[in-house]
């Protein structure tokens, strides 16, 4: 026990100064690490439908993107511009403090869960990743086109001037100085993103530990089993469509908050696929291996812009920076999944050996 709090300490503390580090080489290395812990988030919320409960979901950004759309719209001039009446009611604008964003955001994206789940239902397998995809699609398509008769997400073109994360006043936007050391923004964003991050693995925890979590579990391994055994497996499924949605609802309103832009093409098909590629890589169900591929799969395509470009040189520019990044983290995710099929790190259950049988 004293060797695991001791372990927890010292984690705990390369994380705090970590971004201090970073940011000696560069804001962009922090940047890089917040958005890490934003797709870490993004992760462990997905787990929850695919890892625990066994529904493979391909839509998951849509509740990225109801998250962010949301507090776009209440932290941006947009409203006030395109509704007289929002502007009469609030002349000084809505600048939405944390406190409210956050069950918002969760609430708003359970609520999108729920009404996914219920005519997905009786579907599995294929037929259950198609119907999601389809929904995905249709939210991203629905904020592209929102534009008239009444413009509401301003279409293509996505919202811009979006207010700073706030707390009592205090805005995450704004360096700020502490003994004549100043902190940037990027680092204090990294800091709600690492609060976000661990309050969201013990939630995890807790579920998966508790008699909710091992109902799913059951439902992934037979459904038809938990069924005879009593579960209610529509509420379970219900329930964990709406515990996922809310990681990513919440997820949405950070990114928003830290961007201070949103538009449509932040919230595509591929950005699906890299967030269950990253529960699938990391080992499914298993919360440290959910984090560490998340956290490679986050940050691989942000270091190799360091190795494309000089691939680029050498090729006398024939090949774009771009799709040579993609490649090589094509070929990365290939020969990691050679390697460990059943991930980087996957749970114990996954991984022991096959019982020995009983001589006489």
């Amino acid at each position: 026990m004293k060797h695991k709090i001791l372990v927890f300490v010292i984690c705990a503390l390369a994380l705090l100064a970590l971004p201090h580090l970073a940011q000696y080489f560069g804001q962009g290395w922090v940047r890089i690490m917040a958005l890490s812990l934003l797709y870490v988030l993004l992760a462990l919320g997905l787990n929850i439908v695919v890892g625990y409960a066994g529904l493979l979901d391909l839509g998951y950004v849509a509740f990225y993107a109801v998250g962010a759309y949301m507090y776009a719209l209440l932290a941006s001039p947009h409203l006030w511009e395109n509704f007289e009446w929002i502007a009469q009611a609030f002349p000084e604008g809505l600048h939405t403090p944390i406190w409210v964003v956050i069950p918002l955001a969760a609430g708003l994206a359970a609520i999108a869960g729920v009404l996914l789940g219920t005519p997905v239902l009786k579907l599995r397998g294929d037929y259950l990743a198609i119907v999601t995809l389809g929904f995905g699609e249709i939210i991203r398509v629905f904020m592209n086109n929102l534009e008239h008769p009444v413009n509401i997400t301003n279409g293509p073109r996505g919202l811009d001037r979006i207010d700073s994360m706030n707390l009592f006043g205090f805005s995450f936007g704004k360096a700020i100085e502490i003994g004549g050391y100043r902190i940037s923004s990027v680092v204090l964003y990294y800091y709600l993103f690492l609060l976000l991050v661990v309050v969201s693995v013990i939630i995890c925890h807790r579920l998966e530990t508790s008699r909710i979590g091992r109902a799913w579990m059951a439902i992934r391994e037979d459904e038809i089993a938990a069924k005879a055994m009593g579960i209610n497996t529509r509420n379970m499924k219900l329930l964990a469509f709406g515990m996922g949605a809310t990681f990513g609802g919440v997820s949405g309103a950070m990114f928003a908050s830290f961007q201070g832009f949103v538009s449509p093409e932040s919230f595509s098909l591929q950005e699906s696929v890299l967030i269950v590629a990253m529960v699938v890589l990391g080992g499914m169900g298993h919360l440290p291996g959910v984090i560490l591929g998340a956290v490679m799969l986050a940050a691989l395509p942000e270091v190799l812009r360091y190795v494309a470009g000089p691939l680029q040189q050498l090729t006398g520019g024939r090949l774009d920076a771009s799709i040579l990044r993609q490649l090589l983290i094509a070929l990365a995710m290939i020969g990691i999944m050679l390697a460990r099929p059943r991930g980087l790190w996957p749970a114990r259950e996954h991984g022991k050996a096959a019982p020995q049988p009983v001589t006489n």
